[in-house]
């Protein structure tokens, strides 16, 4: 495996954003959600909440963009076939970090930026692989 591909890693960070900005939209906003309303629910809730609500956004997100160059069932096929397992990772290193930061589900301005940061590289060398072993991307 070749990992000194400048195309690769350009396009594996391209998917890696997309895939990003549709797990942040569920996620960020199930938090801040939480965050702004009276609840008994514990941390654990809440994150776990998030995670899967960033992970119905994303493959949305996906099945979107996807849907321009596909039959609608056939894109969602390929979002969840092609990314789930790096969304799972994003959202894992995404909400950790929150956690580890601030000590619960609680969104930040300074907070925000590293959780991206986390989001981002967690995934990135898996979606490096997938294309240069399958050829193949989201996007």
């Amino acid at each position: 495996m070749n990992w000194n591909c400048k195309h690769t890693w350009k396009k594996a960070s391209t998917n890696t954003l997309w895939c990003l900005l549709g797990c942040s939209i569920g996620d960020f906003g199930t938090i801040f959600y939480f965050q702004n309303i009276e609840h008994s629910w514990p941390i654990w809730a809440v994150m776990t909440l998030a995670i899967i609500n960033g992970l119905i956004t994303s493959i949305a997100l996906e099945t979107f963009i996807l849907s321009k160059q596909m039959v609608l069932k056939e894109a969602f096929k390929v979002a969840i076939g092609m990314s789930f397992i790096s969304m799972i990772g994003m959202e894992a290193a995404m909400n950790i970090t929150d956690v580890l930061l601030t000590g619960g589900a609680l969104l930040t301005w300074w907070a925000i930026p590293f959780m991206l940061l986390a989001g981002f590289t967690t995934p990135l060398p898996y979606n490096y692989w997938r294309l240069k072993k399958y050829n193949t991307s989201c996007h």
